[in-house]
């Protein structure tokens, strides 16, 4: 029976520390797991993790690549024809393409592309427009608002 007065940590919660240098029958006497001599044998090795014995370490071998802009902005595309499924005179904003399963996950911004055919007036309003798809979506008698 549980209680308060009588608790105890389950088996094998609680194991015994490993005691170092206790004689050789302990398998840990003499050197006390540390091998022979050298720097990790000693008291306090301070020795970082990417120490490589005096050697060059390979952050150092290798050149500097890349460059990371910070102000890159990571938009989502989606075509002009995959609007067809909008009825005519529906404003398709970043809420309705959500709504539908057009665009999904986190994205700064929403740009419209030229791919495939519009053949109802819709007024889009997206982060960009790509130049075919806002001639295809005036084409089609709607309108392309940036915002």
């Amino acid at each position: 029976m549980n209680e308060l007065s009588n608790l105890k940590a389950p088996r094998g919660a609680n194991r015994q520390t490993k005691r170092l240098g206790r004689g050789v029958g302990s398998g840990l006497g003499k050197t006390a797991g540390k091998g022979h001599k050298g720097q990790l044998a000693r008291k306090s090795p301070d020795v970082g993790n990417y120490f490589e014995g005096g050697q060059m370490p390979i952050q150092r071998r290798l050149p500097k690549i890349g460059f990371t802009n910070i102000f890159r902005t990571n938009l989502a595309s989606v075509n002009v024809g995959d609007l067809v499924i909008f009825e005519a005179g529906a404003r398709v904003d970043e809420a309705a393409l959500r709504t539908v399963g057009l665009v999904r996950g986190r994205w700064d911004g929403i740009k419209i592309l030229g791919g495939g055919e519009l053949d109802r007036s819709l007024t889009v309003v997206a982060t960009k427009f790509s130049q075919s798809a806002s001639d295809k979506i005036a084409a089609a008698g709607g309108k392309a608002d940036v915002g």
